[in-house]
């Protein structure tokens, strides 16, 4: 009950606020309110596909690991192929080396040409792409391929499932 009240507390001050800010906002001219410094930046768009938009950081070129160590700092062992990097067998998890708060991801991937008929669930081309070593982006081939909602390609896994696939 006590956290009950607290939480009412804290809800009609919260809205005590907004009733005095409202009231507050009332006196001024549409003028008083418009700041104008600083602009905003212009982003331009990528201009074929394969590109990056003009405030992109590009991680990965198709030709080299210069942004990426393993997860104990030293040189990458997997392998670059017609613009792609492949884990090689044996080979340590890989970060980039530049740390990262707010972002907005943009991933290419592609799962095994040859799928082994066998493997099922999350045994086909199972891999994942950690966000700030907390979330995990699912890299997985899913087509015709049934597993678990919240384990499919583009979940974070085991937390979000998609909307729609």
């Amino acid at each position: 009950m006590q956290k009950a009240n607290q939480l009412f507390m804290a809800l009609a001050c919260i809205s005590a606020g907004y009733i005095t800010n409202a009231q507050d906002q009332s006196k001024k001219t549409p003028e008083s309110s418009e700041i104008w410094e600083p602009q905003p930046r212009i982003i331009t768009a990528a201009d074929k596909v394969g590109d990056a938009p003009s405030d992109a950081t590009v991680l990965f070129d198709g030709k080299s690991f210069d942004n990426w160590v393993t997860i104990d700092g030293t040189a990458p062992k997997w392998t670059i192929k017609d613009g792609a990097m492949t884990v090689a067998a044996g080979a340590k998890d890989i970060k980039t080396k530049k740390e990262f708060g707010d972002f907005q991801l943009h991933v290419e991937w592609r799962s095994p040409v040859e799928v082994d008929p066998k493997q099922t669930g999350q045994g086909r081309g199972n891999s994942g792409i950690f966000l700030q070593e907390r979330y995990e982006v699912q890299v997985l081939d899913n087509y015709n391929n049934k597993t678990y909602a919240n384990g499919q390609a583009r979940s974070i896994y085991q937390r979000y499932m998609l909307f729609v696939n």
